[in-house]
């Protein structure tokens, strides 16, 4: 019997013999993520990415319970807070998810990202993720207990353990041996490329079995996945979620939670490996994650297709009212990236007067955006013109 108290609990955290399935996944999903970034110009692409990370926002909320609507995400990030404190708590919740994702991605741009599997980074996720949050989301009571939480802090306290399902996970006195187990056999200054992908798959279970937080695990695991994802070089400029793949799973919602579940499971026998946990079980979890990932990856590559979204760019322009020349513009800026202003009237053949007063119509819907108030233009994916552009996103946009 194992000591639950020493990180070998956790054993085994990597897959030395990767056969079948599995190996397949290696090589199709790193071309599966290619040919979905290579699908947009890298400025749509990125202000797409925007999008994507309400997305990721929304069903992370989604596994956590909270149904908060992309138009209330929306809302929250342009400071738009509802009076009403439980839905203004879960609004604060999704814009610290979007800002944090935000800083993940442009610190993996500069080259700057930690590894993703440090103790110090997987902390920084839990402190930034609750910076500057409301007492009533602090505070955790149930059990016979009542804290106030402090972000970015491992669990420390007998009062901060608690059982999760029917996982009863190391005690507090002991996190900080196991975080550091885990930063050792999983930091991706070691890993190969395959071996990071398995990482990703691996990881996300064995974080949540150590549970380092007294709330927030899952969050911070899955902003942890996509952190890794990126480091993988599978992240497609941030083109796609795990946390949709993990929300809606390959054929039940409910995958992801009997998934981890079933991750859980001691070790079977003496050829169900030599770890205190269960081999084969890890194996199947970890084919599964991928399985989901792969299938976000071919979802959102069909989805941001040129060809289709072009035509969706012009219903989109026709259902507004617009001129003709609107979907000629969008189209074009879409292929482009970006236009300077005055452009526009060589684009649509209008006249100078007519082509700059289309382009205001334009950005005051929020189709099209800039960073300045004279600055070149790029296409933007507001939340109203999800339902057009990308109706399969959400469950109801």
């Amino acid at each position: 019997m194992v000591d639950p108290e020493t990180p070998y609990r956790i054993e085994p955290c990597v897959l030395e013999e990767i056969r079948g399935e599995l190996l397949d996944m290696l090589t199709e999903i790193p071309a599966a993520a290619s040919a979905l970034a290579s699908k947009l110009h890298p400025k749509t692409a990125a202000n797409l990415a925007d999008l994507v990370r309400v997305m990721n926002c929304y069903y992370s909320n989604l596994i956590e319970g909270h149904n908060t609507r992309p138009r209330d995400i929306e809302r929250a990030l342009a400071n738009d807070l509802d009076a009403d404190e439980p839905r203004r708590n879960l609004q604060l919740e999704a814009k610290q998810h979007i800002r944090l994702q935000r800083d993940i991605d442009r610190r993996f741009a500069d080259g700057a990202l930690p590894d993703p599997a440090s103790k110090d980074f997987i902390c920084y996720l839990h402190r930034e993720f609750y910076r500057d949050a409301p007492e009533a989301m602090l505070r955790i009571e149930g059990a016979g207990r009542s804290f106030i939480m402090v972000p970015g802090e491992l669990r420390s306290q007998p009062e901060h353990d608690n059982t999760v399902g029917r996982h009863h996970p190391p005690s507090s006195a002991v996190v900080p041996r196991f975080m550091e187990y885990f930063e050792d056999k999983y930091a991706f200054d070691k890993l190969g490329s395959a071996k990071r992908l398995l990482a990703l798959a691996t990881a996300h279970h064995r974080l949540n079995y150590i549970h380092p937080f007294p709330d927030g695990n899952g969050r911070v695991s899955r902003l942890m996945s996509h952190a890794m994802a990126l480091k993988a070089d599978i992240g497609a400029h941030g083109l796609w979620s795990i946390s949709r793949g993990l929300a809606r799973g390959l054929a039940s919602r409910t995958e992801y939670k009997s998934m981890m579940d079933h991750a859980d499971m001691p070790r079977q026998g003496d050829l169900d490996g030599r770890g205190n946990l269960s081999l084969r079980a890890l194996e199947e979890f970890s084919l599964w994650l991928l399985r989901v990932c792969l299938d976000q990856i071919r979802f959102m590559s069909g989805l941001f297709r040129l060809d289709s979204l072009a035509e969706r760019l012009k219903t989109y322009a026709a259902s507004n009212g617009w001129r003709n020349e609107a979907a000629i513009l969008l189209i074009e800026i879409m292929h482009r990236g970006e236009i300077a202003r005055g452009e526009a009237e060589a684009i649509t053949g209008l006249k100078e007067r007519t082509s700059r007063d289309l382009l205001g119509v334009l950005l005051a819907n929020g189709i099209v955006g800039s960073d300045s108030q004279k600055g070149p233009v790029s296409l933007r994916f507001p939340v109203k013109a999800l339902d057009m552009l990308f109706p399969q996103l959400f469950p109801h946009s």
